[in-house]
This record gives structure tokens, C-alpha cells and sequence, in this order.
């Protein structure tokens, strides 16, 4: 999006020079990266990451209102509730999705890229993963040293250190885990090696975690560790998907643990949240069990459940016929959102790619209000964001932003 830029990175770029990239990646951590990174990282220009920090700042402005809590409690399922919460206690880690759009012109000429929340979520990303990949980049690549994938800390050795003053504070880091359910089989795995990696805490299954009373503990070297602190990366739609497992300890269970990144947020910082927005940079949304009439343009709107991830349900065309098809006990699971139109604007060696940036917050346990620290982006020709929209494509995956500051 920074033309010269653009121009220099694509003259510079070879397949060898990718391949070699990439086996960097591997042999660093062997087997670890399980999904596909993108040809190129994406430049940022200063007008569109202005754009970018003011929707970023009219979003916060609601979440971190006296009201939001409660006013989003009942997005939290009831058999999903997660106890031993404090409650002064906010979202730890907040993630904001954005489509990189158009704004229409009254005119021939185009438009300004503007910036559109897809969708938003209390909950970790990559926050090990995205300093590592764009430390490759810049070592593989010519990356200006005028930009940077960074917001608020000085380098990567800052970041990390912010990150693990937050995860593990005055903890013994063996008394800290990441929690996941079998972290070898996940796509994002790398992530937990490189966590791993900066600021020693080990990822841990959920089946390795033993209970006593109101003690959890997991085995390291055949000891028994106690676990002090949780940074959390598991998710109750994972765990449906394993109805027969069994476990000595449940996300629901009643412990003496402390969590960095509560479970209860990521049900109240979602796409629950959408319709509390109210922004240039936010398209319209609608709880359906609010609608007492559909819109009349509903061609133009989306379908989403409330409570899935990775675009798993939506459906982007719709009709009064399949809203009326669902159920009214059902009806509160569920909102339509506005579409956006994605912009095809990063070129490729053979055409433009649409692009969707996740702005990565971090928001320490004292601090009034959440800080940007780093992003991630993902690149597509497909009709959705997304690894199976995206299959046997190239210039398209998982990449990083570096900005105009």
C-alpha cells in the first residue's frame, strides 16, 4: 500500500529467497509452523494507520466504559461460566479485526482505504509468533528500517519483556503454563514455541493437569508442579469437539489459579460486542433475537453465530427465509453484520490481494486502558479470510504489518 515500497519488495522478491525463509522458520522450529505464511508482509502508509488507531481508539472507548461488564455478562453461556474472577479484573489480551476497504467517492476518482471491523475478541493471538516472523522478514527482505511492525515498546527485547512481566509477574515461570488441549496437534503451535522460547512458560494440555481440593498441578521431570498462573489459549468450542475426553480438572471447576487472560472475556469481547459499537469504522450490527423486522437491503448483511471462531458458521448470503428458519430459542445465538466489501490492494507478481489486519492489545492488570503492541495480517483471493477459503493459492496467508509511524 506503500507503492515504492511495494514496487522495491516485489523487484527484490525470489522463490528461492522465500524458500529459504521459510526453511529459517523450520529449522529454528522444526515441525512447529503448521500454517501457511504469506510471500510478503504488507506496508502500512501514516494516513491508513491513522485510520487504523482511530477505530482502534472508538472501540476501546466502549470496552473500557464503567457499564461494558455488565452490560455484556449475559454473552458469557451459563454452563460455560468460569469462576474465580476478581472484580476489578478486565480482558488481558484484546485482538481487533479489520477489512481493508474502499470509502465510496462521490466522483470517478477512487476512494481512501478506510479501515472495517470484521470482528474483535478478548482472547490471545500469535503474541510470540509476530515479532519472530518479523524479525525473519527484515532478514530475508528489504525492509525500510522507517517502519515497524511495533506500536508503544522500543524493540522486540521491550515486547517480550512486557509480555512476560504481564504472563508470568513475580511467579516461578514453571508455575505458569499455557493451557491448550493437546498443544502438539495445533495449527498455531509455533506460537506456543516460541512463548516457550522468550519467556519459558510451557505449554500444557488440559489432560495432564491433575486437581487436589482447590490445587492444580501438572508433572514436569516427575515432579508435581503447582500451577500459580494460567495463560490461557483454550477455548470451550475446542473442547466440544472432544465429547469423550476426560479430565481431572474442567475450565468450570472452582481452583486457586490465577488467569491472564480470563475465559469469561472472550465470550464478553466478541462478536457480541458489535452491535455496542458505534463508529465510521463499524458496520451496522444487529442482535437477531432483537430484529423485530429484517433489513430491507438483507442482502447486504451477513449471518454470524455469536460463539464460533475462525469463520466457522458464517454465511454470507442470506435471506428472510433462512432467518426465519432459525429457531426462537436459538435466536440470541446469533447476529447480522453489514458486509464490507475488501479491497484488493496488496499486489502480487500477478494481481491484488485482499487484506485483513488484527491490531494486538495487551492490558496489564493496573493499567486504566489497553495498549497497542504489534499486529498480525492475513492475506486472501478467496471469498472469506482464511486458510480453507485460500487453499492451492500463493501471496495469500498469515504475515505482519509494518507501519508509518
Amino acid at each position: 500500500m506503500i507503492k515504492p515500497l511495494r514496487q522495491a519488495y516485489n523487484e527484490a522478491f525470489s522463490q528461492e529467497q522465500y524458500q529459504a525463509f521459510l526453511n529459517k522458520i523450520d529449522q529454528d522450529y522444526p515441525d512447529q509452523l503448521d500454517f501457511r505464511v504469506a510471500e510478503t508482509p504488507v506496508f502500512i502508509s501514516k494516513v491508513l494507520t491513522d485510520k487504523l488507531l482511530s477505530a482502534c481508539n472508538d472501540i476501546v472507548s466502549v470496552i473500557t466504559r464503567d457499564d461494558f461488564k455488565a452490560q455484556a455478562e449475559r454473552a458469557i453461556p451459563s454452563e460455560q461460566w468460569v469462576p474465580n474472577e476478581r472484580d476489578d479484573e478486565h480482558a488481558q489480551f484484546i485482538a481487533i479485526d479489520f477489512a481493508i476497504c474502499r470509502e465510496e467517492s462521490d466522483d470517478s476518482s477512487p476512494g481512501e482505504l478506510t479501515p472495517q471491523l470484521i470482528e474483535l475478541q478478548g482472547f490471545p493471538s500469535l503474541y510470540g509468533f509476530q515479532p519472530y516472523l518479523a524479525t525473519q522478514f527484515r532478514q530475508f527482505f528489504p525492509i525500510p528500517d522507517t517502519l515497524s511492525h511495533l506500536f508503544n515498546v522500543a524493540d522486540n527485547t521491550e515486547y517480550i519483556e512486557t509480555l512476560r512481566q504481564m504472563i508470568i509477574g513475580d511467579c516461578n515461570p514453571e508455575e505458569v503454563i499455557l493451557l491448550e488441549i493437546y498443544p502438539e496437534r495445533q495449527k498455531t503451535r509455533v506460537d506456543f514455541a516460541l512463548t516457550e522460547a522468550y519467556i519459558g512458560v510451557s505449554p500444557v494440555c488440559i489432560t495432564r493437569i491433575r486437581k487436589d481440593g482447590r490445587q492444580i498441578f501438572y508433572e514436569k521431570d516427575g515432579r508435581q508442579i503447582p500451577i500459580k498462573r494460567i495463560y490461557n489459549r483454550l477455548i470451550f468450542d475446542d473442547l466440544q469437539n472432544f465429547p469423550d475426553l476426560q479430565t481431572d480438572f474442567h475450565l468450570t471447576d472452582d481452583v486457586d489459579v490465577e488467569w491472564i487472560g480470563h475465559p469469561n472475556w472472550f465470550f464478553r469481547i466478541s462478536k457480541y460486542t458489535l452491535p455496542l459499537l458505534k463508529s465510521p469504522y463499524v458496520p451496522a450490527s444487529y442482535y437477531l433475537s432483537d430484529l423485530k423486522e429484517y433489513p430491507v437491503d438483507l442482502d447486504n448483511y451477513v449471518l454470524k453465530p455469536l460463539f464460533s471462531f475462525a469463520g466457522s458458521g458464517v454465511k454470507l448470503h442470506i435471506t428472510a427465509a433462512d432467518l426465519d428458519a432459525i429457531p426462537v430459542d436459538q435466536r440470541n445465538g446469533y447476529l447480522i453484520q453489514r458486509k464490507v466489501r475488501y479491497e484488493p490492494v496488496v499486489q502480487a507478481p500477478d494481481g491484488l490481494i485482499k487484506c485483513e489486519i488484527r491490531m494486538l492489545f495487551i492490558w496489564p492488570e493496573h493499567d486504566p486502558k489497553p495498549t497497542l503492541v504489534t499486529n498480525l495480517c492475513r492475506l486472501s483471493r478467496g471469498e472469506m479470510i482464511g486458510v480453507r477459503f485460500n487453499k492451492d493459492f500463493d501471496w495469500v496467508g498469515g504475515t505482519v504489518c509494518f507501519f508509518e509511524q
